[in-house]
Parts: structure tokens; sequence; C-alpha cells
């Protein structure tokens, strides 16, 4: 078999592995069959290798070789995950006017989807005339050039209220949306997250500083999903926000609730051990593994083992931090 026939039998190989949801009990040559795309080469193989080929290929094994089959099937869905490129869609079907004390204005109810499946987890966000506007002002800042061609619809004299100027506005809220996540560095900015993230987390954050922490967490869970597909590319940036839940689903003694977004959280600061929230986490998740039978002598060692390299300076509480996020 020439070379090119390897290649494309290895490419099919590749294909494979990646679409695997079940193994079998891994044999010798089970491993070799199930290595990472970056263990496997297009190199014509010999047909009877020699005992120094069987060590030198046994040096070179990665780590991934040594996973058991359930990490290794995770590691496959979690590259899946990163290689797949989520994209939103943006709709604005109805509008509701509100009137509150002497002011008046149009509340647009935007629903934001994922695309190219059916999406269950949709998020619904309200925002008014002046949110768009402060949002089209804070990127012109930023993104002068990229907002060149970019209109928006002006404020009108009177009319503000008519069915006529409320559709129109829809549909430019719509286009305007998409516009603004068909380009990259718009989209992943804080500034256009914020405007789709910030109100509902003002909110959830004034309620569990409120003690209110069932209303604090139905916003949360509500806002996370939105957040890991706008911030896929930043995941320390939802810490926050799962901690947040953690706290939560703690003080509504929900401690398996808890003790899953808090796994979540640590996955996320996974080699990021100077984070803010690491030493906080890992002291509550060590309560919660306690409580529920679990394992947190692991827990413990990392904690020591990050107290022995730091100076020991007052650490706030998971709890004190989620107070403090989002304070005016």
């Amino acid at each position: 078999m020439d070379q090119d026939s390897h290649c494309t039998a290895e490419g099919e190989l590749l294909e494979a592995v990646s679409s695997i949801t079940t193994f079998s009990t891994t044999s010798p040559s089970d491993e070799e069959q199930i290595q990472p795309k970056a263990e496997i080469s297009c190199q014509v193989r010999k047909e009877n290798p020699g005992k120094g080929d069987l060590q030198d290929s046994s040096a070179s094994l990665s780590p991934h070789s040594l996973m058991t089959t359930k990490e290794l099937q995770e590691y496959w869905r979690n590259e899946k995950r990163q290689c797949r490129q989520v994209k939103l869609l943006f709709e604005i079907p109805s509008t509701r006017i509100v009137e509150h004390n002497l002011s008046k204005y149009v509340m647009y109810k935007i629903i934001i989807l994922q695309t190219g499946s059916f999406d269950s987890n949709k998020s619904v966000i309200e925002r008014r005339y002046s949110d768009f506007e402060k949002l089209h002002r804070n990127l012109l800042e930023e993104f002068s050039e990229e907002m060149e061609d970019v209109t928006f619809p002006k404020k009108t004299l009177t009319g503000n209220f008519t069915e006529e100027i409320i559709n129109e506005r829809k549909l430019a809220f719509k286009d305007y949306l998409r516009f603004l996540y068909s380009m990259k560095y718009i989209q992943r900015s804080k500034k256009f997250i914020d405007f789709l993230t910030r109100p509902e987390l003002q909110e959830a954050y004034g309620c569990l500083r409120g003690g209110q922490y069932t209303k604090a967490l139905e916003i949360l869970l509500e806002v996370i999903g939105l957040q890991e597909r706008l911030t896929r590319g930043n995941p320390l940036s939802i810490v926050p926000t799962l901690c947040a839940i953690v706290v939560c689903h703690k003080d509504l003694e929900n401690p398996a609730s808890a003790f899953e977004y808090g796994e979540k959280a640590l996955s996320r600061l996974h080699g990021h051990t100077s984070h803010r929230y690491y030493t906080p986490l890992l002291e509550t998740m060590i309560t919660l593994a306690y409580e529920l039978g679990k394992d947190f002598l692991s827990l413990q060692e990392k904690l020591e083992e990050w107290k022995a390299k730091k100076d020991p300076l007052r650490v706030f509480t998971l709890k004190e931090l989620a107070v403090r996020e989002y304070v005016q």
C-alpha cells in the first residue's frame, strides 16, 4: 500500500475515533486505535515492527493514551465543542409600551437562540431604545472603523409610539444585532456581552445581596447559558456567575446542586490558581464534599498546596465575593 493510501486510511480512522461514543474493554491494539489526532501520523508503518520500534512507540505515547475509557470519551467531546463554532440568531418578535411615573418608553423583546439545531435553551431579554443607543455610543469609542457602515435608527420628535415606527425599529434593531455579532472583535467585546447580560446579572446579584436566593438563582440560571455561548473563548469570564449559583444553591440547602456547579467553576479555573475565586471556591467545595460524603482530601491537598506557595493573606469567603459583584 502506498503512502497516500495510508494517509487516507488513517484519516478515516481519525474520523471514526472522533465519533466514538462507546468503547469496548481496551487491549494493547485498542489503545493504538484510540490515540488522539496528535499521535497519528501519515508515515508508512512496518508490518512487522522490531523490538526497538515497539519501545520507541511506547516511549512516545501521549498522556491521553493512559486515559480511561470514560476520560477519553470526555476528552473527545470537549475537543468537538472547542472546534464547533457557535452561531447565535437574534429575533425581536414583540414589544410593549411601559409607562413609569412621568416616563414612557418601548421595551423590545429579544430572543437569542443557537442556529443549526433546535435550541430549547433560548434566552429572552428586554431592552429599550436608550439601551441600544448607549451600546452604539460605547462601541463607536472602541470600534469606530468597524462601525463605519453601521446605521442606527434615529430618534424622532413625534410618533415614537406609533405602530409603524415601532415595527420599523424592531426590524432595524434585529439587523443591527446580527450585524454586530457578525464581526468577531465586537462579538467578543465586553461592551457587547454586557449589553446582552449585565442588566439581568445586576438584578440577580441585587436579589442575592437581599437574601432572595430563589429569585437570584432563577435569573442566574437563565443568563448562564447565554454567557457560556457569548464567552466560549474566555471560560474564566463566567466563573463569578457559576460561583454565585453555588452560593444560592448552598444557602437554599441544595448541596448536591451547589457541588455540581462548583465543579464546573473549578474546571474553568484549572491552571489559574491566582484567580480571586480559586481559594474561596476550594474552601466551599471542601465543605460541600464533606457534607455529601464525597472525596474532599484531594480538594484539601490543592488548598494546602496553594497556601504553601502564597503569603497568608485575608481571603474573602465565596459568599463575600459574590455579594461584591456588580455593586454600583
